[in-house]
Order: C-alpha cells, then sequence, then structure tokens
C-alpha cells in the first residue's frame, strides 16, 4: 500500500523510490477546494540565482549565488556599510508552534550566516535563552541578518505567545514588512489575528507564509480563503490584502510558489536521488516585494530608535535598534534623549558598533540609515529612548505597547523556612532586580509606592509572570508571590461603570470533550462565538472575562485527557460581568512546624489530594493539600508521628503506600493558588502557603476580605 498524502483538496500518491520512479497526480475530477481569491494573481518573481541541490547527507541545501560581477554575496563585506537600496527589513510573526524559528533556523543555514559554527548542526539557533531552550518557545524578539543576492536582509523572530506580545509590538518600528507564517492545517489562529492587526495598523504590507503544507492534513485553499477574510476583517487596505503566498517546509527545507511545485516536493520526499528545494523562492521574494528602508544618510544627523538592551560583559550595556537618518562612526559623540520629552539623559560618543549576522556580532566601523545595530558607550539608556547626534533635540516617536491585563505582588520570603537555599532574599536586591527587568521589558509595570516591602508587577499573562519568576529564582531569589488579580479600570465616558479586560479564545479539542469545554467556560462568562470543524477536531471560539481563565488551565487538560490545544490573547476592556463562581475546592492547612510523617500524611490523604511527601518539611499555614468537597479550609497536623510502647501487639503494621506527589510547576501553582494564599518561591521549591500563616488572625481577616472589584469601587 502506497502512503497517501491530501493537499488542498489533491489526493496525491507518493511513488517508492527509484530511478524510474514518477509522481502520479489523480485526475482534474479529485480536485476540489479552488482557491477563493477573485481574480487576483500572484506575479512570478524572476529567477535570481541557480538553485542548489539537496545533498545526499543530512544537511540543508546551501544557496549558490551568480558570479561575482552580478552582485554576489561574496563581495559584500559583513562589517560594511552598504547602500539602503540594498537592505531589506523584515520580522517573522506568527501564531505559536507554527514555525517561525524554524524557518528562520533554516534561512540562515541555507544562506551560509551559520557556516563554520557549531550552531549550523543545532536547531532552534535563534532560541538561545536557557528557558527558551528548555520549555521550546521564543520568549524574546531575536535580530540576525544574513547576505543574499549583494542584499542585507536583517531578519527579526519574534514570540508567537500572547503573552509576549509586547515584543512584537516594539519590534515593528525597525521592519519595512514582515512575513506572516501561518500553519496549513491549523490555519489562522489567535496571535495570528493579534499580531496580523499591529502589523497592518503600521501599514505594513505582509508576505504570507503557508508553513508545514507537507503534512496529510494541510488545507492551503480552505488556509487562504480564512486568511482573506481575517485582512478583511482587520480593514485591510487593497494594497494588503494583495498579499503574496509561499508554501513551505520549515522542517524540511523549502519553499515554493504554487501547489504544484509542493506536489513534486512531496512525492520526491524520502528520494535520494531527486532533487530537493530550497528556500530561494521565499528570499527572493524578500528581496523583491520588501521595500528598502526609507531615511536619508547624506546631510542629515544621525538619530536612532532603542528597541531592546543587551548586555555584553566588556562593555556593558549596548542599544540595539535601527538608524533612522543619518550615519554613524566609532568614535563620534552622541546624546540619548528621553522618551516623549526630548530631555537629555546622558552625552557621550560610541566606543563599538556591531551587527549580529547568523548568531555571532559583527564588529564595524561605520554604520547608516537602515542599518539594525547595537551601540555601546552610553550606560544610562533605556528601550524607547533616542540616541542622537548632538545637535538633536527632539525624541523619535515610540509605538506605545497595549496595556497589562494582570498583577501579581512579589514580597520577601518571610516563611520560616526563608533564608536556607537563596542568596538574594531582601526586598532591597528584589526591588533593583525588577526596576531592571522594567528596563528591559516594556510590556511589564512595576508599581512600587515606596512605603511596603512589596512590589505590584503587572503584565500580560501567566505565563509572562512565570518566565519572570522562573528567571529570579535560577539567580538565586527567595520571594513570595500572590495569586494574580484583573485589572480593572473606569470607563471614560461613565464614572461609573467598571470596565475588565476579555480575552479571545481559541480551543481546538476532540469532539467527544467539546460539551465539557463548553459548559465550564459558559460558567466562567464566556460566550460561545463559532463552532467548527477542523480535520478531526472541534474549534471553539470563545469571547471570556480574564478572569474566568485564571486556573481554567489545568481543568482544562483534565477534562480534555491533555489532547486540547488552547490558545488566546487580549481583545479589548468591556464592561464589567459579574462575580465568577468559585471553581477550585478549599485547602488543607498545616498546623505545626516539622517534617511531614508518612503516618500521618495516610490518614489525611483520605481526605483529598496531598501536596507533600513524606519527610517535607512543613510549618503552620502552609498548605499541605486540597480537600475532596467543598467547604471551609481543613487544619490538619502533617508532623504527627506513632506513639511507640513497650507493648507487644498480635498483629503488624501494615504497609502505608501513598498516592505519589507530582511537584509543582509555576505556571500550574499561579493558577491554582486561592486569593488569600501564596507561592513561596526558593531556588529548588515551590510552596502553597496563606497569605496569614497565624490561623487567629486568618479567621479574623477572612470576614472583612473583599473582591477586587469592590475595592475598586470604593
Amino acid at each position: 500500500m502506497q502512503p497517501v498524502f491530501r493537499i488542498a483538496g489533491r489526493r496525491l500518491v507518493r511513488p517508492a523510490c527509484g530511478k524510474n520512479a514518477s509522481f502520479r497526480m489523480p485526475p482534474s475530477s479529485a480536485v476540489v477546494a479552488p482557491r477563493l481569491r477573485g481574480a487576483r494573481v500572484v506575479p512570478e518573481l524572476p529567477r535570481m540565482h541557480a538553485l542548489g541541490t539537496r545533498a545526499l547527507s543530512s544537511s540543508a541545501p546551501h544557496l549558490s549565488s551568480p558570479s561575482a560581477g552580478s552582485g554576489s554575496a561574496a563581495t559584500v563585506d559583513l562589517g560594511s556599510m552598504v547602500p539602503m537600496d540594498r537592505i531589506r527589513n523584515v520580522g517573522i510573526i506568527a501564531h505559536v508552534d507554527h514555525g517561525k524559528t524554524t524557518l528562520v533556523d533554516c534561512l540562515l543555514k541555507q544562506s551560509g550566516a551559520l557556516s563554520g559554527s557549531a550552531a549550523m548542526q543545532e536547531t532552534r539557533v535563534m532560541d538561545s535563552n536557557a528557558l527558551e531552550k528548555e520549555r521550546g518557545i521564543t520568549i524574546l524578539s531575536k535580530v540576525t541578518s544574513l547576505v543574499y543576492n549583494g542584499h542585507r536582509i536583517n531578519i527579526i523572530d519574534t514570540p508567537g505567545h500572547a503573552d509576549f506580545g509586547g515584543e512584537v509590538e516594539r519590534i515593528l518600528s525597525m521592519v519595512d514588512s514582515v512575513v506572516l507564517v501561518v500553519d496549513a492545517s491549523e490555519g489562522p489562529m489567535a496571535q495570528t489575528k493579534f499580531v496580523l492587526t499591529k502589523a497592518l495598523a503600521r501599514g505594513l504590507n505582509p508576505l504570507v507564509v503557508l508553513n508545514k503544507v507537507d503534512r496529510p492534513t494541510s488545507r492551503p485553499d480552505e488556509v487562504d480563503s480564512e486568511l482573506l477574510e481575517l485582512f478583511l476583517a482587520l480593514g485591510a487596505s487593497d494594497e494588503q490584502t494583495s498579499y503574496d503566498i509561499m508554501y513551505a517546509s520549515a522542517k524540511e527545507g523549502w519553499c515554493a510558489r504554487d501547489l504544484d511545485t509542493v506536489a513534486q516536493y512531496v512525492a520526491a520526499a524520502g528520494c535520494a536521488d531527486k532533487a530537493g528545494g530550497s528556500m530561494a523562492p521565499l528570499l527572493d521574494a524578500i528581496v523583491a516585494r520588501v521595500p528598502p528602508p526609507a531615511g536619508q544618510r547624506d546631510n542629515a544627523p544621525f538619530s536612532m530608535l532603542v528597541t531592546q538592551l543587551e548586555a555584553n560583559p566588556y562593555l556593558g550595556k549596548c542599544a540595539l535598534g535601527r538608524i533612522t537618518s543619518g550615519t554613524v562612526s566609532v568614535g563620534d559623540r552622541i546624546r540619548v534623549l528621553e522618551p516623549g520629552t526630548g530631555a537629555v539623559k546622558e552625552e557621550g560618543k560610541v566606543t563599538k558598533l556591531f551587527l549580529r549576522s547568523g548568531v555571532q556580532q559583527i564588529e564595524m566601523a561605520q554604520a547608516g540609515a537602515g542599518d539594525v545595530v547595537s551601540i555601546s558607550g552610553v550606560p544610562s539608556v533605556s528601550v524607547n529612548s533616542t540616541i542622537a547626534s548632538p545637535d538633536v533635540d527632539k525624541a523619535l516617536e515610540f509605538i506605545p505597547v497595549d496595556p497589562p491585563t494582570i498583577s501579581v505582588t512579589f514580597s520577601v520570603n518571610d516563611s520560616p523556612l526563608a533564608g536556607r537555599e537563596g542568596s538574594q532574599l531582601t526586598s532591597g536586591m528584589i526591588r533593583e532586580r525588577l526596576r531592571r527587568e522594567a528596563e528591559t521589558n516594556v510590556a511589564l509595570q512595576i508599581v512600587d509606592d515606596g512605603k511596603s516591602e512589596a512590589m505590584e508587577v503587572r503584565g500580560r499573562g501567566e505565563l509572562q509572570l512565570s518566565v519572570l519568576i522562573e528567571t529570579m529564582r535560577r539567580e538565586g531569589f527567595e520571594l513570595s508571590v500572590t495569586p494574580p488579580r484583573v485589572l480593572f479600570k473606569r470607563s471614560a465616558a461613565n464614572s461609573r461603570a467598571i470596565l475588565e479586560p476579555f480575552e479571545e479564545i481559541t480551543i481546538d479539542v476532540d469532539h467527544q470533550s467539546s460539551g465539557i469545554v463548553i459548559e465550564k467556560l459558559t460558567k466562567r462568562k464566556g460566550e460561545l462565538k463559532s463552532f467548527t470543524d477542523v480535520a478531526d477536531k472541534a474549534r471553539l471560539v470563545f469571547h471570556i472575562p480574564t478572569r474566568g481563565l485564571l486556573g481554567y488551565a489545568s481543568e482544562f487538560k483534565n477534562d480534555t485527557h491533555g489532547t486540547g490545544v488552547m490558545n488566546h490573547s487580549f481583545l479589548r476592556y468591556d464592561d464589567y460581568v459579574g462575580p465568577i463562581d468559585k471553581t477550585r475546592k478549599s485547602s488543607m492547612v498545616c498546623l505545626s512546624s516539622g517534617t511531614a510523617t508518612a503516618y500521618a500524611l495516610n490518614m489525611i490523604e483520605p481526605r483529598g489530594r496531598l501536596f507533600v511527601r513524606n519527610g517535607d518539611d512543613v510549618y503552620p499555614g502552609m498548605v499541605v493539600g486540597e480537600l475532596s468537597k467543598d467547604g471551609a479550609d481543613l487544619e490538619v497536623n502533617p508532623t504527627k508521628a506513632k506513639q511507640l510502647t513497650n507493648i507487644r501487639a498480635a498483629g503488624k503494621d501494615d504497609a502505608i503506600r501513598l498516592t505519589p506527589v507530582r511537584p509543582w510547576s509555576l505556571e500550574e501553582a499561579i493558577a491554582y493558588i486561592n486569593p488569600d494564599e501564596a507561592i513561596e518561591v526558593t531556588p529548588t521549591q515551590i510552596r502553597l502557603r496563606k497569605q496569614i500563616t497565624d490561623p487567629v488572625k486568618r479567621k479574623q481577616l477572612s470576614r472583612k476580605r473583599v473582591s477586587d472589584i469592590d475595592e475598586l469601587l470604593d
């Protein structure tokens, strides 16, 4: 039985590999789902190079360049300033797991930007952060460049998670176009809509890449129609809706302009004697369709908007951004202007200029308008500041990011077990670390009244905050974190009206699990907007208050048996919809200090689920488990030991077998805890506790506690 692939309604049969193997296409009657793009025709791009062939080994094909006389990559010095008409600045945007970083890896490897480096043998080379490698996601925007046919292409890889949307918003000022990567099976998702909205608002004309078209479940024609509907719904102009579409498989390392070529590549997959494709068509499209940067180099003062800060162990703080006008050389005098006001914050001189190529930094002597470079020499610079010549007194405009929607409170760890593991313990250390984070992460807001040891940290979502906490605990911090609370605000039209953030949530689940998902989200004030079938899954789209999503992730995993996929992004602020019923059961709270014993835990376990193991240190006020029924919190003593006597018993003790305890992750703990609880974070432990450990004071305060909305109304 030969393997069968279905691509865009065509049933493709992949033949066995061999010298006489041929590709067979079924009759035209089997072709369905025609392209719904009206009379628009994508023009054929000129061929600007000779395609390389795929080697017999597993290495990616290298894009060969024409002769030096036609402007080959070999004639371009990486550290030199190139003409503006040979610069292309492009951002890669997409929903999470649609293949952005894999696509950038493929471009860098095939263009030769990674030749001779150890990164050539790695995957996801742009995800250099330790947390990014562990979680398999992109957290920070990364800038790199490659040289292709005499053009320098500056590429910015962006995160796909909604929590890190601020990274996408701030890089849009550096690019002249974007490559919108969309999964050919999933189609446009929640974050696709978010990043596309931001790109269209900036007047950028996207280039669309349908990735993973080699999968049997791909449906490029249907996804093309969905994309066109999304463009029209977002108010795109006629020029923006006339986007070019490329078909790619970043994992296999090829890109094509039409589905017929895709069919040939799919049929040739696994055949060593067949020539494979490359990413050259995408690079050709970038060179041909992305406009060169605007601006003036000659007779114009130097100015650059800072979009990102980098730490260099030898040079200190380096500012990364795109030069807006003029030129700058090493040794030039510069000044830093504060964003908005234009006040002079610092004056200095350029000590180093860097351009990133592949994963390396290339030192430059001079750079000009259109270049994306890093500058050192002004240590007080911050994100959104303007670096300019001494005769410039007006700061450049920057793109404001969307406001945060949730907040948590960071404070010192005041539990009885504090100070055993960490080295950064005081409120001053925590405050200074958070201030440094706020300088580089514009999507975070730090609220410090200067009177208490606690600091409020505001962000986009639970994942963004958990990444910050995980980074701090790895640096040796011990801290206490309160549960997330939603940020309400008053309506501008009516001061008595309260607004709260809403999210658009997209869920792909098996059909048998859709009922329980709809039921639970409806109880959380969610409104079902659409129910469609995508492949063998049901796709549900809800509009739901952010409050309704807090703590739902763990329930969703259990309800869908781990097979569901949930994505969400910020939608808007809308009218407050009222209280949401409590979904979590009560807690089992420890009464005494000491070490948990198997004897005590064996008697406690029938009452609910345990969070501690035999031998764990516990203290009064620590949450050691969850009750199996609703009601008030139950105080238990997990340190009780069996009393030993010298009286011989007729029988013997039964063997104690406790259910294994799964350790908490930060995301799970943040989503789980109740409003009166907190998370104790140390370099090796994550514990849940009551904010007030004294049981008498805790009962007194529970009678006076009010909700977030009540505090705002006061």
